[in-house]
């Protein structure tokens, strides 16, 4: 790492040199569809096994909503042969840590153990995917835990309702339309067969990627993931999401009334799926406007404005056409409709301005800190090389997708901006203060 990092050091003189990562991987398929990604590092003692299970929000449906982010906590309930609260307990007796996320395309597992201790988290791993408990007293259980975080993370939290209002202004027939946190009442409502019939749809070998990566020999790595694999059956076909979001007509603009006293404006633009050329124009786009101090946003409207606490923009990259977000929180006493228009005088400053050769090269190398920051860590690495494979079918893009990105040209952003950064492709939302809201 320390070569790589001399080597972005370089390319920041220089202005010119593209870093090069060459991080090492096998991957292959058990006979159940389950695909297996390798990284082998022997620089510290420790492992990373991971789970990628390609199950979000997105393959809710109405009614029954929030179900893959339960199962992130359900999964943890133990199983046939983990005691109910014994699986944390596993992992940290042995000196490790785990944790899980859940998003709108996947949900995410992972065991950062001693290498010595691989063993015990592909059984971990195994004993999840093979028969979890998911009964009615872990279902219960976890119902009251989904529910308090839903009071701490959203409920009792500053503008706390900003992301699902957003995404519900926004998407209107597309299952992006809801947080993966969901509806309780439809958590609630949902009965002790439809977490059955969840878990056993999704959770198989054949739509997860287990992804390891640290201190261990490749080849006995392989036996071990046989043994504890091998024999699980693989599920029935997934069936993906085909709903196509219809392109916008005219801008959403609403008002929602919240408890904070200083007013928040959010505004969320449709952009391409990650992946595609298009959204790398966008991604740098976001970028240059709000990646740092130095950045357009912070600078013009926070800085020497002054109407603005916060104010930033960036990529909401998704499976399927996803969202640019924007936030800006008020100065004391700054009328909202004001921080909007210098909000959108930055957004039109991308269509209307060339870059200059200088800020562009300041944006190539931010990206490319970015990009070697994000494999810096062997659980980092385990996470981008499942990812990669899922989203994109190509695990090398570890190595190779900073390419993508330094092949945008200037031109390319500017008309990525003409295209997307419009009225017409954007619903814009103020969080206004209510004082009535306070007395409930």
């Amino acid at each position: 790492m320390k070569k790589v990092l001399s080597l972005f050091g370089i390319g920041w003189l220089l202005g010119s040199t593209v870093v090069a990562q060459n991080i090492q991987f096998t991957e292959y398929d058990l006979k159940n569809g389950l695909h297996v990604i390798l990284h082998e590092d022997h620089s510290t003692p420790i492992v990373a096994v991971t789970v990628l299970y390609h199950v979000g929000s997105k393959n809710e449906v109405p009614g029954r909503t929030g179900m893959a982010h339960f199962f992130e906590h359900l999964l943890f309930e133990g199983s046939d042969n983990i005691g109910r609260g014994e699986y944390a307990k596993y992992v940290e007796n042995a000196g490790g840590g785990l944790n899980a996320n859940t998003s709108q395309d996947r949900t995410f597992y992972y065991d950062l153990l001693p290498s010595n201790q691989l063993e015990l988290g592909l059984w971990l791993e195994s004993e999840r995917m093979m028969h979890a408990k998911v009964e009615k007293e872990g279902i219960e259980t976890q119902r009251e835990v989904v529910k308090e975080e839903k009071r701490q993370r959203y409920d009792n939290q500053p503008y706390g309702n900003l992301f699902p209002e957003t995404l519900k202004h926004a998407y209107k027939n597309h299952p992006y339309a809801w947080a993966p946190i969901g509806s309780l009442e439809d958590l609630n409502a949902a009965k002790d067969q439809d977490f059955v019939d969840f878990y056993h749809t999704y959770y198989v070998p054949n739509n997860a990627v287990l992804s390891i990566a640290g201190d261990f020999k490749p080849e006995e790595a392989k036996k071990l993931i046989e043994q504890y694999f091998g024999e699980i059956q693989k599920g029935k076909d997934i069936k993906r999401p085909t709903i196509i979001e219809p392109t916008n007509t005219g801008e959403v603009k609403d008002v929602i009334k919240v408890k904070d006293q200083l007013p928040l404006m959010v505004q969320a633009y449709h952009i391409p799926a990650q992946g595609t050329k298009e959204f790398y124009a966008i991604d740098m786009l976001n970028t240059l406007l709000s990646n740092g101090e130095s950045s357009r946003l912070n600078k013009t409207v926070v800085n020497e404005k002054e109407l603005a606490l916060f104010c930033g923009a960036f990529t909401f990259n998704l499976e399927d056409p996803g969202l640019t977000l924007s936030y800006s929180v008020a100065n004391m006493g700054v009328d909202i409709k004001e921080l909007e228009a210098a909000v959108n005088a930055e957004f039109d400053r991308l269509k209307n301005e060339p870059i200059s050769d200088n800020e562009f090269q300041k944006l190539r190398n931010q990206i490319e800190s970015d990009f070697i920051t994000r494999n810096s860590s062997m659980a980092g690495i385990a996470e981008s090389l499942a990812n990669y494979h899922t989203y994109f079918g190509d695990t090398n893009l570890i190595n190779t997708e900073i390419n993508r990105y330094m092949a945008v040209t200037k031109e390319e952003m500017m008309a990525a901006a003409k295209k997307y950064y419009i009225p017409e492709n954007r619903v814009t939302l103020y969080f206004e203060h209510d004082p009535s809201l306070l007395k409930q």
